[in-house]
């Protein structure tokens, strides 16, 4: 009887809840599909992980990251399952798109588990857990060679968004 009463209160509040769709509201466009990685299905939408990845790219598009790539490495590591590498024009500019992951992350209600080189701004890594973000100027990215690490004996990595 009581887990009646429960299920009737949640209707009732989640009907209060919902707001009123207008006319100018359905003629909004389709909301932009982001591009999902090889292996991965658009309906993976209660998976955190594929939140979580979702508000990363968001967050590095938002700010324009340059060459963005994603790298799966589930089963090369235990510390992750997706790294993120990114460019920024700039040591201003890579310390916004760390500040921009952080903020979209948290917006999604996730705390990120630390953040390293922001006072350097040089090479900024944002620990999400399951995702690290790893955000570079293209010298220091290119002397680390992320991406030639990770997917040794692999094809070459995806490209998570605009690469201009």
């Amino acid at each position: 009887m009581a887990t009646a009463s429960k299920t009737a209160r949640k209707s009732r509040s989640a009907s209060r809840a919902a707001p009123a769709k207008s006319a100018s509201a359905k003629k909004k466009a389709p909301p932009k599909k982001s591009p999902t990685a090889p292996g991965r299905s658009a309906s993976a939408k209660s998976d955190p992980v594929e939140t979580l990845r979702r508000q990363v790219l968001a967050a590095l598009d938002e700010l324009k990251a340059k060459d963005v790539h994603e790298i799966d490495v589930r089963g090369k590591t235990s510390i992750a399952d997706i790294l993120f590498i990114a460019s920024g024009t700039s040591t201003r500019h890579v310390k916004s798109l760390a500040d921009e992951v952080v903020k979209f992350v948290k917006k999604a209600g996730m705390m990120p588990l630390g953040v390293e080189g922001q006072r350097e701004a040089e090479w900024v890594l944002v620990d999400l857990g399951d995702i690290i973000v790893h955000v570079m100027l293209p010298r220091i990215r290119e002397f680390y060679g992320l991406e030639r690490l990770w997917t040794v004996g692999d094809e070459m990595p995806s490209v998570a968004a605009n690469s201009d």
